[in-house]
């Protein structure tokens, strides 16, 4: 049952609210931009950071700090907002070590600045060009994520609780990035792809958002360890569910190839449950196939056909709906409001039955 709230608190307002914020604060920074310095790496952020309007992030850390009792407010806004900002940070760094061309159907942002240098003939290797300046555009949304969380206009001492956490977040989220790295380079197991996972990309995306809020709003013990009870298995999911998608997804939704996670060799829990459960011949074309920098539509295809026929596919269908219900249930037992509980539900649902 889906229970009506006021507009400016469904989903979609919120994210409204929140790209609100955001807008603001990034129009603020451009009287403040160096003299001299070229403004295409404020329009390049710009556009990355507000080409995803979902906001899952924020709006977790919205519902965490409404339930612990809290009410709406421009101030939640605007703090939740700052995590859109190190997602953007995480995200443009991510495709820099990965090397990927597209996300959200557009040109990475190393991409997008290998290709200014390309076409104003500048001297130099454009591709190590375009890592450079990317890598300082993630360099400077870490920074602002930080400054807008402490300008949100709550007290500072409620900002001080709550960015304990971030900091904690922005630990787990390098820690993980590392590991996914080490992990690249040899086979990988199940357990290790998921602790990445949980590390990498769960924590960050739901759970330490949601606590963050809570934390904010001054919530006890007993509610921190109700939402990482909920936050953890639901992130897992929602990475499970990433994953799928990054090799069964339609790219047209996806706004990325389904090519690219096989052809960087990308160390996902389903690649690792194929190598588990594949037979000697399956296992020779995934060592042959994975991680092939040339990798084309039909090696792609034939690694996706070998993932089915292990049965990988469904042994992720089958965790994600195990996450999922692990997560409800904890999410059932939570000392949250009314309202806050029922935004979790729609929003868990969300996350993990989405094509995008």
């Amino acid at each position: 049952m889906t229970v009506d709230m006021a507009p400016e608190t469904d989903a979609a307002g919120l994210a409204r609210r929140c790209e609100a914020a955001l807008i603001e604060y990034l129009d603020r920074q451009r009287p403040h931009w160096p003299d001299g310095t070229p403004r295409g790496v404020l329009d390049a952020v710009r556009r990355f950071v507000l080409a995803d309007g979902k906001r899952v992030r924020p709006l977790f850390c919205y519902w965490g700090w409404r339930g612990a009792g809290r009410p709406d407010g421009r101030p939640i806004v605007t703090a939740a907002a700052a995590l859109e900002l190190f997602h953007a940070f995480a995200l443009i760094h991510d495709d820099i070590m990965d090397g990927s061309e597209t996300r959200r159907g557009r040109p990475t942002v190393h991409r997008h600045f290998a290709d200014v240098h390309t076409s104003r003939s500048w001297k130099g290797d454009p591709v190590r060009y375009g890592y450079s300046a990317a890598l300082l555009c993630g360099d400077l949304c870490a920074a602002w994520a930080d400054q807008l969380f402490h300008e949100s206009g709550l007290p500072i001492e409620w900002i001080h609780r709550g960015h304990r956490l971030f900091t904690v977040m922005r630990t787990e989220v390098i820690a993980g990035q590392y590991l996914d790295l080490v992990s690249g380079v040899g086979d990988g197991s199940v357990a290790g792809a998921l602790t990445v996972i949980r590390m990498k990309a769960a924590r960050y995306t739901v759970t330490r958002p949601l606590q963050i809020g809570a934390a904010l709003a001054d919530g006890g013990p007993e509610l921190h360890a109700a939402l990482q009870a909920f936050g953890d298995p639901l992130g897992d999911a929602f990475q499970l569910r990433d994953d799928v998608l990054g090799v069964f997804g339609d790219p047209v939704l996806t706004g990325k190839p389904v090519t690219d996670d096989l052809r960087e060799g990308k160390p996902t829990v389903m690649l690792a449950m194929a190598r588990d459960r594949a037979g000697r011949a399956q296992a020779a074309r995934i060592r042959e196939l994975f991680g092939t920098p040339d990798l084309d539509d039909a090696g792609a295809a034939e690694l996706r056909d070998i993932i089915t026929a292990t049965g990988a596919r469904d042994g992720i269908e089958d965790l994600i709906t195990r996450r999922t219900t692990e997560a409800m249930t904890a999410l059932a037992a939570a000392p949250l409001s009314v309202p806050a509980r029922t935004a979790l539900e729609e929003l868990a649902s969300s996350v993990v039955a989405r094509d995008r």
